[in-house]
């Protein structure tokens, strides 16, 4: 009887009920108590229309509930107030012929076929040559892609083809080489061998960390003429190794100075120097750099004897004092940059960019987007901060990016066919897939490398047009030497840096090194989503598109967003791999030098605004104690031997 006493009296009143409710259920926060001041009302039903209004609007908030919020709450982007400095420039190429030099004739042919004209020599080449040809010692300063290695290489080989007793290859070591880094190690030999190519006596080999040490003895044994090691590696071999001597070495090369100390051989860089000495205590000795720091500075008074001073650009000219500044605890790169001015290649443009760190992601992907699948032809490389880093961006931008998530729809402006090609490279890979990877980036046209540091030296990577450096450097000289990848020998390139709101005064630094960058607006590298429909919004029937409008734009990169997030949260290893990137890119940001500590500082970082930038929708609350200021930067790991 109660029922029927609460029934309304107008006719079927339960399926008009029933009907009613499972209509709104599709309207935004409907409740039970609107079904029943609907059912006891005589007033008419909502129109159809009005129902599937409301359908649509539902469904077209329904998929950005969780990143709504990317475009607010954002610091405001700062004006970039700088004053507009003079860059130092080094004429790269003279007008003087290779034959002007008194040189072997068969070495003309190995130096053509390495891409020099033979009517236009390098400066550093055309400088360097006759010192080294006449048995001086000489500490050597040039912007990076200027051609130092064939400025050592040319007159070493000249040196050795020319002595009176024919070198025999059990001789051992004539000539010692010291490289930082594995890469550049497989770099230098292959020049060295295409130098070779007529000499075939002079027998070179290489020593690097990852390789078997068993096949390197034996290689050892047989006899080695030019020696071309990282130095970890070599102090190895002469702990361990009998058959190694030095007593017929007469040439000690140092290439990349600064970073070989950067990297913590100092320790072993002595050690060699020792056991050269034990056996033979003259020779001639080379240092190069594209930056010439406090401790190259002090390698170069236990090693060099009487040394030529060669630096190409016209306002740097002997090798700069160190400051005096015991305070500071910094690396030893970043202590002498305040008195140093660095040459940039004149073909290169370098810019930056002012990103919220909500948005670091989405207008990353969108460079990439614009510049190797829109306009194609782009050969980049992007720098990170920590291998782990690498790792993760590595996999989100393969799956999400290369259209490996969902089938690709009709009518795309731009299909998913056209694939971006994306490799990786840092210190925590094995020595074969490095080598591997090295290769297939040294051959290929186009493509994406993401790296650490451990590329940022002294590599030479044909048509490379982009570098990227989506973590800032820790000094001037690592941001040259980064930006060297490109524009090498004349050719052009462009760079490009991204800071935070927080990190502007960055910009003031490098201009007091008189470097100079434009801006990029964050907002242009967002528009290019607007040409890949993956990225475009779902309207109701009747709605179209609003062409470049800033809304659409913004609607675009929270569709990409939505994108990278669901892919980190399809499964709790991909958001154990996020938050793993995560606490190595905060670990690496507490160990800025202290002289840097007033731009990056961690806690002018919002951990939730920072978590979006890894994929992650909320900022975790399980990571780790973070390490000290003064703790070891994942940055520059020590490689292993």
């Amino acid at each position: 009887a109660l029922k029927r006493k609460l029934q309304p009296p107008h006719g079927n009143p339960p399926v008009k009920r029933k009907r009613q409710l499972s209509t709104n259920t599709f309207g935004k926060g409907s409740t039970d108590t609107d079904g029943r001041e609907e059912g006891s009302s005589a007033q008419k039903p909502l129109p159809k229309k009005q129902l599937t209004d409301k359908h649509h609007e539902s469904q077209k908030n329904k998929p950005f509930i969780k990143t709504s919020s990317l475009f607010k709450n954002n610091p405001d982007i700062p004006e970039i107030h700088r004053k507009k400095v003079q860059q130092v420039q080094e004429n790269v190429f003279t007008t003087d012929c290779f034959s002007q030099l008194d040189l072997h004739p068969h070495l003309f042919c190995p130096v053509l076929h390495l891409h020099f004209l033979l009517c236009l020599s390098p400066s550093v080449q055309k400088q360097t040559i006759p010192v080294l040809l006449q048995g001086r010692d000489a500490l050597v300063r040039s912007q990076t892609g200027s051609g130092k290695t064939l400025a050592y290489g040319i007159p070493l080989v000249q040196s050795l083809q020319g002595m009176e007793s024919k070198i025999k290859r059990s001789d051992g070591p004539y000539a010692l080489v010291l490289v930082p880094t594995r890469e550049l190690a497989i770099q230098s030999f292959d020049t060295i061998q295409k130098l070779l190519k007529p000499f075939t006596w002079i027998v070179p080999g290489v020593l690097m960390g990852g390789e078997k040490r068993k096949s390197e003895k034996a290689r050892l044994r047989k006899g080695i003429n030019i020696l071309i090691s990282t130095p970890g590696r070599l102090v190895d071999h002469i702990k361990s190794t009998e058959c190694i001597h030095f007593r017929h070495t007469q040439w000690l090369i140092i290439d990349e100075a600064d970073r070989i100390l950067d990297l913590g051989f100092e320790k072993d860089v002595a050690v060699i120097l020792n056991a050269l000495n034990a056996e033979r205590e003259t020779r001639q000795n080379v240092l190069l750099s594209a930056t010439l720091t406090e401790g190259v500075t002090r390698m170069a008074d236990i090693s060099l004897n009487d040394p030529v001073s060669i630096s190409i650009a016209d306002e740097i000219q002997k090798v700069p004092e160190p400051a005096s500044q015991p305070d500071r605890k910094g690396s030893s790169s970043s202590n002498c940059t305040e008195q140093e001015n660095f040459a940039v290649p004149e073909t290169l443009q370098q810019y930056v960019m002012m990103v919220p760190s909500k948005l670091r992601l989405v207008t990353l992907a969108a460079f990439i987007l614009q510049k190797c699948k829109f306009e194609k032809h782009h050969k980049m490389i992007i720098f990170f901060s920590s291998c782990e880093q690498v790792e993760f961006y590595y996999e989100l931008l393969v799956k999400v990016l290369s259209g490996g998530l969902e089938p690709e729809q009709p009518g795309h402006s731009f299909p998913s066919s056209v694939s971006l090609q994306f490799l990786r490279l840092h210190g925590n890979m094995e020595q074969e897939e490095r080598t591997e990877v090295f290769q297939e980036f040294l051959k290929s046209k186009t493509g994406i490398l993401l790296c650490t540091d451990v590329a940022a030296r002294g590599l030479d990577l044909p048509q490379v047009t982009w570098i990227v450096q989506y973590n800032a450097p820790a000094s001037p000289a690592e941001y040259i030497h980064r930006i060297g990848r490109t524009a090498r020998i004349g050719c052009r390139g462009s760079s490009l840096l991204v800071l935070a709101p927080s990190e502007a005064e960055y910009v003031s630094l490098l201009a007091s090194h008189k470097i100079n960058v434009s801006e990029l607006k964050m907002e242009k590298v967002l528009a290019s989503l607007m040409k890949d429909d993956r990225f475009k919004l779902h309207r109701p029937r009747g709605k179209k598109s609003r062409g470049k409008n800033p809304q659409e734009v913004r609607e675009r990169a929270t569709v990409l967003q939505t994108k990278f997030e669901n892919h980190v949260h399809s499964s709790e290893g991909t958001v154990r791999w996020a938050k793993k990137a995560l606490q190595s890119f905060l670990c690496a940001y507490t160990t800025y030098p202290r002289d840097l500590k007033h731009i990056f500082h961690i806690k002018s970082l919002h951990l939730g605004h920072v978590a979006k930038s890894f994929g992650l929708r909320d900022a975790p609350q399980n990571l780790t104690a973070l390490p000290t200021a003064g703790s070891k930067r994942k940055t520059k790991p020590r490689p292993k031997r």
